[in-house]
């Protein structure tokens, strides 16, 4: 009776916490894909801003003689429009880049509801006043630069918390293969930004920031009734993040005359058998001492380069595929998608072989080696054909945003909770805001470096992003060397030696073998 009723309780206990982490994801899901959804109309608006007048039928009660810019909104009809676009760029992504390293300090010292809530109501705001600027009939620079700038600032409180949201509810094992399926709210933000931006670019451009900045703000109001942070807040056990120091190398291998050997590495394998360090530190991690985590530099530098490619496209790709494939400004804004529909499986893709194989850095190394030509092959041939665009916009993507969903998901839940910690569950949101702010300095310098460079040609611009594709790749060669080192001492390596199945083996000391 006493096992039947502790049976009971703990599937009733499983029942809650499945319901409760799923219901995190979701929530979580849902906050971060506003963000982005917020941030995408600027990109499809741009080439309303600035058009070319001469293909457009000109009312006849207007007034003016003007008949190359009179159709763009001042400031944005000169000949430096690009200059202006890239300094309203910059305007948000400098600020988010500043502002994230503080965020993930407050991250982890304000409850995560209220730092959520208030970041959500405050970018709702300053992403209608950007729109309110069609209405209020401001052609100021500043205006737009200042709103821009006060919206990354706030914005900065999604990532870091929403990535210690789920780590504090999921542990390592398989957290790859989650994350990355988790983190398309990124790419399904950016989809849904600029289809609710292309339904009112060319009738009233206001409303493309107006409508997401509500939508915004009132996902904000449901995270305030409805985030649940912890595991511990509804009764729930803490999940574990890693394994215990003296048996973390161990690996069952299991074999019988009827079946394949089976190789049991996940984490979440080993949680019956392992225990977190006795006194779990509580204390939020200092800035220096999260710099000291194994990997956060290395992975950090690399994200800056990946994110440089990933943002020029998020801010340049309507206006590119409207200049070289004549595009209108809605079904530019349309096929701009495809790419972030490809970050979608490129995101997916890198959690679920990262997890397989048992390596981050070597994964995204690939994907960074194989995205360099195709970035290449795109400008060239990209252009020549409909299904040519749409194939290369959605290899692009997957290539170009695997990566950086990787990193920026898995990887820092992965060091934020890393063995060096000895348990401190406080160092989440400080090592997500440190990788992501170094990463966001890379966002504010590819477009800026976009809109230099974009007058002396887009071929210019994609050798950059080639070089930054490049730089990303060799920034992470030394975890990649340690990796493939490690991979000699993996389960695999008894079985090519020749060792007998149905043993317990200790990779690091082949020496010691128990038969089971």
């Amino acid at each position: 009776m006493v096992k039947a009723g502790f049976v009971l309780n703990t599937t009733v206990l499983l029942y809650f916490l499945s319901r409760y982490r799923g219901f995190t994801l979701f929530l979580t899901f849902l906050f971060y894909t506003s963000y982005h959804l917020s941030r995408k109309p600027i990109s499809i608006v741009k080439s309303e801003l600035h058009r070319n007048c001469s293909t457009v039928i000109r009312p006849p009660n207007l007034n003016g003689t003007n008949n190359e810019t009179w159709c763009d909104w001042a400031p944005f009809d000169q000949d430096n429009y690009q200059t202006l676009f890239g300094a309203v760029d910059n305007s948000f992504l400098v600020a988010y880049a500043i502002g994230m390293f503080i965020s993930g300090i407050f991250g982890e010292r304000v409850p995560l509801r209220y730092y959520l809530t208030t970041g959500m109501l405050l970018s709702g705001v300053f992403t209608c006043l950007f729109g309110l600027g069609f209405y209020w009939n401001i052609h100021s620079i500043w205006y737009y630069a200042f709103v821009q700038a006060m919206n990354g600032l706030v914005q900065t409180t999604g990532w870091p918390a929403v990535v210690a949201c789920v780590g504090n509810w999921f542990g390592k094992g398989k957290r790859g293969f989650i994350m990355g399926v988790w983190n398309s709210h990124t790419s399904v933000g950016n989809i849904l930004g600029s289809l609710i931006a292309g339904l009112f670019v060319s009738s009233a451009w206001g409303m493309s920031f107006i409508v997401p900045g509500v939508i915004i703000a009132s996902t904000g109001v449901l995270c305030f009734f409805f985030l649940v942070e912890r595991p511990e807040d509804v009764g729930c056990s803490p999940p574990q993040h890693h394994v215990s120091t003296t048996k973390k190398h161990l690996r069952l291998i299991v074999g019988n005359s009827s079946s394949n050997e089976e190789i049991f590495s996940s984490p979440d394998q080993y949680n019956s058998i392992s225990s977190e360090p006795d006194l779990e530190q509580t204390q939020a991690i200092s800035f220096c001492g999260a710099l000291r985590i194994p990997g956060v530099v290395e992975f950090s530098l690399c994200l800056l380069f990946a994110k440089l490619v990933s943002y020029t496209f998020l801010y340049w790709l309507p206006l590119y595929i409207s200049n070289v494939a004549h595009f209108d400004p809605k079904a530019a804004g349309d096929m701009s998608t495809l790419f972030d529909v490809g970050g979608i499986v490129g995101g997916i893709v890198a959690g679920l072989v990262s997890d397989q194989i048992g390596g981050r850095a070597f994964t995204c190394c690939v994907m960074l080696i194989v995205a360099a030509p195709m970035l290449f092959l795109y400008n060239y041939i990209g252009q020549y054909s409909l299904a040519t665009t749409i194939g290369m916009l959605l290899v692009c993507g997957a290539l170009v945003n695997g990566p950086y969903a990787l990193i920026t998901t898995a990887v820092s839940a992965d060091l934020g909770t890393h063995e060096s910690l000895k348990g401190n569950s406080r160092a989440l949101s400080t090592v997500t805001a440190i990788i992501d702010g170094t990463g966001s300095i890379g966002a504010a310098l590819g477009p800026l470096l976009a809109g230099l460079i974009s007058p002396t040609g887009w071929n210019n611009v994609f050798f950059m992003l080639i070089t930054a594709d490049i730089l990303a790749c060799l920034l992470l060669s030394r975890l990649v060397y340690k990796e493939v080192r490690g991979w000699s001492t993996t389960p695999l390596a008894p079985i090519l030696a020749g060792r007998k199945p149905n043993t317990v083996y200790f990779p690091d000391e082949y020496a010691h073998e128990t038969s089971q």
